[in-house]
C-alpha cells in the first residue's frame, strides 16, 4: 500500500468516526514509518518515526502500536531542556545528551528505551479498537516522544509508542494542540 493509500484510509476513518475533517490532524503511516501533519486538507509537514517492533496491536502487553483514531490527550514538557528524561509522564531530573555528549554518557543508557524531550499522550476514540478494557491506548501509556535511539528512527523498533528524533518531537509539540486527532494506519 502506498503512502497516498494510507492517507486516504486514514481520512476515511477520520470521517467515519468524527463525521468531518478537522482543520488540523495527524496520520501515522506504520508501513512507511512516517508521521504527517495535515492542515486544511494538505500535508504541511512530515517526520520520520519508529513504531512498534511488534507491529500494529492494541492489546495490553502486546508491545504493539495501537491502530485507529486517537486524540492528543496531553502535551507534557513545554519549555524543558531537550533530552529531559521522563518516566510515567513526569520528568526525572535527568537530561540525556541529545547534542553530543561523551561516548560514556551515551553508552550508559544505550540499552534503555528512554522517553525524552516531549511527551504527547494518546487517547483512543474507537471502542473495541483502542479504547476499552485490555486495549486502551491511554492506560497502556502510548505516547509520541523523543528517543535515545535516534539512529533507529525510521525502523519499527519501539515498544508500542511512536518515537521521533528529539529535534522533531519538539517541532511537532509546537505545531499541535491537545485534542488534535491522530490516525494510526
Amino acid at each position: 500500500m502506498t503512502g497516498n493509500e494510507h492517507a486516504r484510509r486514514a481520512r476515511e476513518r477520520l470521517l467515519r468516526v468524527l463525521g468531518e475533517e478537522p482543520p488540523r490532524w495527524l496520520v501515522v503511516d506504520v508501513a512507511g514509518q512516517s508521521l504527517d501533519l495535515i492542515e486544511e486538507g494538505r500535508v504541511t509537514r512530515s517526520w520520520r518515526v519508529s513504531t512498534a517492533a511488534a507491529g500494529i496491536d492494541a492489546r495490553e502487553g502486546s508491545l504493539g502500536t495501537p491502530p485507529g483514531l486517537h486524540r492528543i490527550a496531553q502535551k507534557i514538557g513545554a519549555g524543558m531542556t531537550p533530552g529531559t528524561v521522563f518516566e510515567s509522564r513526569r520528568p526525572t531530573g535527568e537530561v540525556w545528551p541529545v547534542d553530543g555528549g561523551t561516548d560514556e554518557e551515551r553508552s550508559a543508557t544505550a540499552e534503555n528505551d528512554l522517553i525524552l524531550s516531549r511527551v504527547m499522550t494518546l487517547y483512543g476514540l474507537e471502542d473495541g479498537v483502542n479504547r476499552g478494557p485490555g486495549i486502551d491506548s491511554l492506560k497502556r501509556y502510548i505516547y509520541l516522544h523523543g528517543s535515545n535511539h535516534e539512529d533507529r528512527i525510521g525502523e519499527p523498533v519501539s515498544h508500542g509508542c511512536i518515537r521521533l528524533s528529539n529535534h522533531d518531537v519538539i517541532d511537532l509539540f509546537e505545531r499541535i494542540e491537545v485534542g488534535d486527532p491522530l490516525v494510526i494506519v
